[in-house]
């Protein structure tokens, strides 16, 4: 698809979800403030915040009417990210936490790269931890397969708002993380073009309590349960069944067993018998 717009023109809509983040969101409003790419509009959504979300937010839009509040009840992250978007005017989305903060070149970077390739479906870059951890964010290469096993694209990627709509947006019924994995998987496909940017543009917030370290701590297998069953149609189409996995898994199984029984296998063993007696001797010296 090629934009409506011209390249220098294109809006781009940063949809910012606040809940108790009061204490953050002035450095991600901040971030954004300061992009080298000055054709963008940001959403603040207030998802009924009990803080100070809502002074932050407007004293931004007075300051600049690129900046626009939106407030409604609470309905936890997936439900404040759609109610962002749905108002967004852009051709492009960037969902950015109230926690985190990114680079200044990192819209005029995409929007670049978008600019130079139509066909691109979704845009990311590498990425740094700061808070209570600092340091590279080790993402790997993108590739389908791997996103199938594994949440391998942050929250914060840059998407075409047309494709997020026919994706029917983020899964509201995913309360306790991945809905950005579970997103990934619906919008893209083994034939969509996604870009990693070489350059460090994300930075992700630590902190001491996260919704990340509540997953990990106690929720992950069930979180990930969740995202399979959000997204099995995807599953299904692109793995083979389960009945057939646990064959192939049953058949190495019994050719590996039937190997262990063979006369190669015992006299192999045989012959390299000294071999472990020597690394066991030298191993305790």
């Amino acid at each position: 698809m090629a934009f409506s717009q011209t390249i220098n023109t294109s809006i781009i809509s940063v949809i910012v979800p606040c809940y108790k983040q009061a204490q953050y969101l002035l450095e991600a409003l901040e971030s954004v403030w300061k992009q080298t790419y000055e054709n963008w509009e940001c959403i603040i959504v207030d998802d009924g915040s009990p803080d100070d979300t809502a002074d932050i937010a407007l004293n931004f839009c007075l300051q600049d009417k690129r900046f626009k509040y939106l407030k409604k009840e609470n309905g936890g992250l997936s439900s404040a990210r759609n109610a962002g978007i749905k108002e967004a005017s852009g051709e492009l989305i960037l969902p950015l936490d109230a926690d985190d903060r990114i680079h200044k070149d990192y819209l005029q970077l995409a929007i670049s790269a978008f600019g130079k390739n139509s066909t691109l479906d979704l845009v990311y870059c590498k990425a740094d931890f700061f808070g209570e951890k600092t340091g590279k964010w080790n993402l790997g290469p993108y590739t389908y397969e791997r996103l199938l096993t594994h949440n391998s694209i942050f929250c914060s990627a840059i998407f075409k708002k047309e494709n997020f709509i026919k994706a029917k947006g983020y899964n509201e019924s995913l309360k306790n993380g991945w809905e950005d994995w579970d997103l990934w998987l619906r919008m893209l496909n083994p034939n969509s073009h996604v870009l990693q940017l070489s350059e460090i543009l994300f930075f992700y917030r630590i902190k001491e309590q996260s919704m990340v370290k509540r997953l990990i701590n106690g929720q992950y297998q069930q979180t990930k349960w969740d995202v399979f069953l959000s997204s099995s149609s995807v599953y299904r189409n692109h793995l083979p069944p389960p009945m057939d996995l646990y064959s192939e898994v049953k058949l190495l199984r019994d050719n590996i067993l039937f190997y262990q029984q063979s006369k190669e296998y015992r006299l192999g063993r045989l012959l390299f018998k000294p071999f472990r007696l020597l690394k066991k001797i030298f191993w305790k010296h």
